[in-house]
């Protein structure tokens, strides 16, 4: 894929752009919000940006493409590419923005690294980069296509739920009456919403419904702030002001954490916290096609009572051929779950077994090595990261 003059100029510069991807992708953002500022208001994550996640989830992505051209110059990294190409869409990223992107980009390249950025590491790097965004250009093109209209659509809240006390379920019905599309269970939805600032905020959210409903289901928690990073903008507006009646701007589903057509392969469906969303739409698609291999389902929480989705989370399982459940609580798990974090070291895990994994890093990256451990191949454990990969990011600096 890459030119044999650019792969040498590459191999060669990539530990010093590695090593200045941070200050780099600094001021990328700094640079083209400061052209642009449209795209900060109305495209990009503000409390991503504020806390420095999105500059290094791009520093990750750019060391791990770069990487993958080197070592597998045959093979284009896909999985990759599409995770990133189906949150573009759900965005509604175009191929003009990739021009945007690009200017900007190269200039902070110039700018941190100077005289060392001559004109034949410039067309090396131009290379890996355009063979990137010309790769998720594609995709994305495809994932509109598919998607009919990828355009906003107007959806009306029918009912508000409290689910815990950090988190709301809305249900939803298209304002114009018209047909709803279906969904892949574990696929999620982008909203956006008009603060009080007029910025024109995107966030995604799973849908939590069963495929194949006439209606939307998103389940949404309201994110306060640590320290480093401020309260969510969008999860506190709907909280706030989402009631029955209100209107919401829906994008098409997307996202590639979906289950593949597995009747008789075993599956574990591992969650924590909020990340029990998608997982909760794949548990209603097994239970309705009657799925017969053994399924086990894990989550971690903090209480029962931060729980979210609880009892669908049960009713769905208790639905399946042969389900085993194994629920954590950091605390008063009392009798519903295990004391302490999610350790698989005692749950049994059939040969064969397909893995489905969203919440907090530390989390996955832990059930992932457990996993291997007991013979699940790499290749069958799956993940959603809500937000930015940082998953993505630490792969590609080590």
């Amino acid at each position: 894929m890459l030119s044999e003059q650019s792969a040498a100029t590459v191999r060669a510069t990539l530990p010093a752009v590695g090593a200045h991807l941070d200050e780099i992708t600094e001021r990328f953002y700094a640079g083209m919000f400061a052209a642009r500022p449209e795209l900060l208001r109305d495209l990009f994550n503000r409390g991503n940006q504020a806390a420095g996640t999105q500059r290094q989830a791009l520093a990750g992505s750019i060391a791990a493409f770069a990487t993958h051209l080197l070592d597998h110059p045959d093979h284009r990294p896909d999985a990759m590419l599409s995770r990133i190409a189906h949150k573009h869409a759900s965005l509604g990223v175009t191929p003009d923005q990739y021009a945007i992107v690009h200017e900007h980009l190269f200039a902070a390249i110039a700018g941190v690294l100077g005289e060392a950025v001559t004109p034949e590491v410039a067309a090396a790097w131009d290379e890996v980069y355009w063979l990137m965004a010309n790769a998720l250009v594609a995709i994305e093109k495809r994932l509109y296509e598919e998607a009919g209209d990828p355009g906003w659509r107007q959806w009306e809240v029918v009912e508000r739920a409290t689910e815990t006390d950090d988190v709301v379920t809305f249900r939803l019905r298209p304002v114009d009456g018209g047909p709803v599309p279906g969904f892949r269970a574990g696929q999620y939805v982008s909203v956006r919403v008009e603060l009080p600032d007029g910025a024109r905020q995107i966030r995604q959210y799973s849908l939590t419904g069963a495929p194949g409903s006439t209606e939307r289901q998103i389940s949404v928690k309201r994110v306060n702030g640590d320290g480093s990073a401020p309260d969510g903008e969008v999860s506190h507006h709907l909280h706030t002001h989402a009631r029955a009646g209100s209107v919401l701007e829906l994008s098409a589903p997307y996202g590639d954490l979906v289950l593949d057509d597995a009747a008789d392969t075993p599956l574990l469906l591992a969650s924590a916290g909020i990340g029990v969303t998608p997982i909760v739409a794949m548990l209603a698609q097994l239970a309705e096609t009657g799925h017969r291999a053994p399924v086990t389902v894990v989550h971690g929480d903090r209480s029962p009572a931060a729980h979210a989705l609880r009892a669908d989370h049960v009713a769905y399982t208790s639905k399946l051929a042969e389900a085993s459940v194994h629920f954590w609580y950091e605390a008063d798990a009392g009798e519903s779950g295990r004391t302490g974090l999610v350790d698989l070291a005692d749950v049994d895990v059939p040969a064969g077994t397909r893995a489905y994994l969203c919440g907090p890093l530390p989390f996955m990256r832990r059930v992932r090595t457990q996993l291997i451990e007991k013979g699940v191949a790499p290749a069958d454990i799956h993940y959603e990261v809500f937000g930015p990969d940082l998953w993505l990011a630490q792969e590609g600096q080590e």
